[in-house]
C-alpha cells in the first residue's frame, strides 16, 4: 500500500527524491495502513542536524486503547549523515525545501517515507504542466 502527495507534484520540481525511515508510535502504522493519512501544507525541517517532518496528519487509529497518538506530531526521519549534511547543504539555499512525496511499506514491513528536495513552481511552469498531463490524455484517449 502506497499513500502519495499527488499535490506536491503540482506545486515543486524535485531534483532528487530520497527514501527515509520514519519513527511511529504504535497506533499511528495501524491508521497508516488504514490510509488515514493526510500531506497537506507536511514539510520536513531540520532541527539540530536531525530531519523531522512536520505538519503530516495521521488520523487517530479507531480501535486505539488509552495509547493514542497526537495526530499532527513532529515525526523524526531516519536517513544517512551523509544524506542529512546533503540535505542540510542543499536546504540553506534559496528556495528549496523537503516535502514528503509518499509513505509505503518496504518488502520486511517497515513504514518508510520517501520525500523530495524541491524548488518551488511558479504560475506559469504550473500551467505548463497541466498543458502536457492535457496533452499525454489526449494522446492515450486516441491510442485507445
Amino acid at each position: 500500500m502506497e499513500l502519495k502527495n499527488r499535490a506536491a507534484f503540482h506545486e515543486y520540481f524535485f531534483e532528487t527524491t530520497y527514501v527515509a525511515g520514519i519513527v511511529l508510535v504504535g497506533t499511528e502504522v495501524k491508521a497508516i495502513r488504514n490510509g488515514k493519512v493526510s500531506f497537506n501544507d507536511a514539510y520536513c525541517q531540520f532541527h539540530q542536524n536531525e530531519l523531522y517532518v512536520k505538519n503530516l496528519h495521521i488520523s487517530e487509529y479507531a480501535f486505539g486503547t488509552t495509547q493514542r497518538h497526537a495526530p499532527s506530531q513532529e515525526r523524526k526521519l531516519l536517513l544517512h549523515k551523509k544524506e542529512l549534511r546533503k540535505l542540510e547543504a542543499k536546504t540553506k539555499e534559496k528556495g528549496y525545501t523537503i516535502i514528503p512525496l509518499k509513505i509505503f511499506f518496504n518488502e520486511k514491513n517497515m513504514a518508510k517515507m520517501e520525500i523530495g528536495l524541491g524548488k518551488g513552481k511558479k504560475i506559469h511552469d504550473k500551467r505548463e504542466t497541466i498543458k502536457k498531463r492535457d496533452v499525454e490524455k489526449d494522446i492515450k484517449r486516441y491510442l485507445k
